[in-house]
C-alpha cells in the first residue's frame, strides 16, 4: 500500500502504533518545518555592508540589502516563518527608482541622519529610531541625502503573502503631465515633507477634514513614526511598574483606528530598565527583534542569546522567550510581529509563567484556559 500511496501523491492519515493514539496527528505535525531561535550579530552584518557597498553600485542593482535567513527555513528566505528583516546600506547621494509591491514593509533608521523614502508623495528623511511605512501596493522609493553612508532596517510580511500566492512588484512608474501618464524615475511630493506628523502627529486627535485613504489604504495614513516622539512617551510613563512579562511595551498604531499600522504585522518599542528580568512568555506569534539600545540577554527556546545594539534576534511562534536587562542602562528593543494575522483568523494565544512557575493565558482569540 505505501508503493500506491507514494505514487498517487498520497498522505497515510492513521497511526500503527497501539501504545501512542495520537500517533496520526503527530505525523502530520512532524512534516511543518519550524523556524529556529537564532541571532545576527550586527559586528558581522556591517562589513557584509560595507563590502556589499564597494562592489555593488546602484547601476547595477537597484538592491542593495543583506536578508536574515533563518537557517532551518532554508531555501525560504524567511527570518521567521512569515516575516523577514533585512539590513540595508546607502551611500551618499544614492536614488532607486520608484516601485511598489504586493507585501507591506517597514524601514527603520539605525545609522545616519539622511535615510531617503518617498511614500505616496511625501517625502521623508529619517534617521535612528524613526520608523517609516512602505505600504501594500504604494509607490515608495528609497535612497540617501549627501552627507554619509546610512543603514536601515527592513521589515516585510513577504513570505505570509509568498504562501497566499499574493506577491508583486511593479516597476513602471508613471505621473500624469499635460493630460499624458509619463515615466518617471524620481516620483514627485504631492505633500509636505511633515505631512505625517503636521496631520497624524498629536496623539488622540485626528483631522476630519483630510482623506485618511493613502496610497491603497489598507494602512495607517502616518507614513512616518518619529523617535523623538517614541522616546518621549518611553520617558514619561518609564517609572510605570510595566508588565512582569513585556516591560514597558508601546505600540506603533493607526491613528484612524487605534490598532496596528497593518493587517498583517504590527510593531513594539520595548524598554527594559537596568537589570530588570522578565518573567517568561510563550505566543503563537513570530517576532523579530532589533536591538535599538542598550545590551542584554535573552533566553530563546531553552538557548541563551547575548545582543547589543544593532543585533537582530528572531522569537519563533511556540518558544518561551524571557528577556533581560543585564547592563547599567535602559535596553531598548523594536519588535516586529505577525500579531495581527494571528488575531484576524482567531488563532491568537499568549502564555505566561508566573513567580510560582505557574502556566497562565495571558491573551486567547477564544479566551481559552490554559
Amino acid at each position: 500500500m505505501h508503493e500506491t500511496t507514494s505514487r498517487l501523491n498520497l498522505f497515510e492519515f492513521w497511526g500503527i502504533d497501539p501504545n501512542d493514539e495520537h500517533q496520526a496527528t503527530n505525523r502530520l505535525r512532524a512534516d511543518r518545518i519550524p523556524a529556529i531561535p537564532y541571532i545576527w550579530k550586527y559586528k558581522d552584518m556591517y562589513p557584509v555592508l560595507l563590502e556589499a557597498a564597494e562592489v555593488i553600485p546602484m547601476e547595477m542593482s537597484e538592491r542593495r540589502s543583506i536578508i536574515m535567513v533563518n537557517p532551518a527555513l532554508r531555501p525560504i528566505v524567511a527570518t521567521v516563518s512569515t516575516l523577514f528583516a533585512a539590513y540595508r546600506i546607502n551611500t551618499p547621494h544614492e536614488m532607486m527608482p520608484p516601485h511598489r509591491h504586493s507585501p507591506n514593509a517597514i524601514r527603520f533608521g539605525l545609522t545616519g541622519d539622511t535615510n531617503f523614502t518617498g511614500v505616496h508623495g511625501e517625502n521623508i528623511t529619517f534617521g535612528p529610531g524613526d520608523l517609516v511605512l512602505t505600504p501594500h501596493d504604494t509607490w515608495h522609493n528609497h535612497g540617501n541625502g549627501p552627507d554619509e553612508a546610512s543603514v536601515n532596517l527592513s521589515v516585510l510580511d513577504m513570505p505570509l503573502v509568498n504562501i497566499l500566492n499574493a506577491t508583486y512588484f511593479e516597476f513602471d512608474y508613471r505621473e500624469m503631465e499635460n493630460g499624458k501618464l509619463v515615466e518617471k524615475k524620481i516620483q514627485s511630493a504631492n505633500v509636505p515633507d511633515d505631512y505625517s506628523q503636521r496631520y497624524y502627529g498629536t496623539g488622540g486627535l485626528t483631522p476630519r477634514f483630510i482623506n485618511h485613504h493613502r496610497g491603497a489604504g489598507t494602512s495607517s495614513p502616518m507614513f512616518v513614526y518619529r523617535w523623538e516622539d517614541t522616546d518621549k512617551l518611553l520617558r514619561r510613563v518609564r517609572d510605570h511598574e510595566g508588565s512582569p512579562y513585556e516591560g514597558i511595551l508601546v505600540e506603533y498604531t493607526n491613528p484612524t483606528t487605534g490598532g496596528p499600522v497593518y493587517k498583517t504585522m504590527t510593531f513594539f518599542t520595548q524598554l527594559l530598565r537596568p537589570g530588570e528580568k522578565l518573567l517568561p512568555v510563550r505566543q503563537n506569534a513570530s517576532q523579530i527583534c532589533t536591538v535599538f539600545k542598550g545590551s542584554g540577554s535573552s533566553i530563546i527556546g531553552g538557548k541563551t542569546f547575548q545582543w547589543e545594539p544593532f543585533d537582530t534576534f528572531c522569537i519563533p511562534g511556540g518558544d518561551w522567550y524571557e528577556h533581560a536587562n543585564t547592563s547599567t542602562e535602559d535596553a531598548i528593543i523594536l519588535v516586529s510581529s505577525d500579531e495581527p494575522t494571528l488575531r484576524a483568523l482567531g488563532f491568537s494565544l499568549k502564555h505566561g509563567k508566573n513567580r510560582d512557575g505557574e502556566t497562565v493565558v495571558l491573551e486567547s482569540s477564544t479566551q481559552r484556559e490554559a
